[in-house]
């Protein structure tokens, strides 16, 4: 399960979308995701699913391995639609003791399934076409206006940054010690939910103990490298869009335009 959470990490391989501008990919992802709550009609997550099916193929990175970041949330998922299944009222189609299945709630339940796991893995495909690095230069350069009211745009970048990519090195860190932990007689899966969270001190203590030596050793690197924020700083490959990226904008558009048509006119 700890494997299978792909937020953060990055594929390599040589793809046009990997090759976009950072900019390019974050304002699309963000474009993409607003795009997701503004109409609840099917025709429209049909439109996004398929957008975004054609994405995939563009950044050549494997189904399967997208897939496999949806394993982690199944739990979250089949709650949200359980939830909505029973909760909104309407027609009743199946009823038992004091719960019932609504058209309304099947209706609900499944928008907000689809809207779960295209939003899920919209965010990953961004962070697996995308380095953290580049990453940090998109979100410091699209949030520079900022710098006018004093926001420290710099110093959120690098914290976002510094976040993603200590996902992946938590994850492996968290792995090792629950396989240390399984070597001596330890047990995640037996026992009802409360036993199976006292189960788990013996695994976060040293987590989190592992992580602030890895924080402290950071920040004494970065010390030791005079670190100062972003005052001054040049970057070694500034971003410069293409006419790649120009193409993809208006592909953009045309996919914004294509989800407001259908949402509004077609039922």
């Amino acid at each position: 399960m700890i494997r299978d959470i792909t937020l953060g990490q990055y594929y390599q391989t040589e793809s046009v979308i990997h090759r976009l501008d950072p900019r390019t990919k974050l304002l699309g992802t963000l474009v993409y995701l607003i795009s997701l709550f503004i109409f609840t009609k099917p025709w429209v997550f049909v439109t996004a699913a398929v957008f975004l099916l054609l994405v995939l193929v563009l950044s050549r990175v494997p189904l399967k391995f997208m897939l496999k970041g949806l394993r982690p949330i199944i739990f979250i998922l089949l709650f949200t639609i359980i939830v909505n299944m029973f909760w909104i009222k309407g027609t009743v189609l199946v009823s038992w003791w004091k719960l019932s299945i609504t058209v309304e709630g099947l209706k609900q339940a499944g928008s907000m399934g689809t809207r779960l796991i295209l939003l899920i893995l919209g965010s990953n495909l961004m962070t697996l076409t995308t380095t953290p690095t580049r990453l940090t230069n998109a979100m410091e350069s699209l949030m520079r206006p900022l710098k006018l009211i004093k926001v420290p745009v710099h110093e959120i970048a690098m914290m976002m940054s510094i976040a993603l990519r200590f996902i992946p090195i938590l994850l492996e860190e968290t792995d090792r010690i629950m396989k240390a932990q399984l070597a001596r007689g330890a047990d995640f899966e037996s026992g009802n939910v409360f036993k199976k969270a006292k189960s788990l001190v013996p695994v976060l203590v040293p987590l989190f103990i592992s992580a602030f030596r890895r924080a402290n050793d950071l920040a004494m690197a970065m010390e030791a490298r005079c670190y100062h924020g972003g005052k001054g700083r040049t970057q070694y490959k500034p971003l410069k869009y293409k006419a790649r990226d120009f193409v993809a904008y208006f592909i953009l558009v045309l996919y914004v335009a294509a989800v407001i048509v259908i949402g509004k006119f077609i039922t």
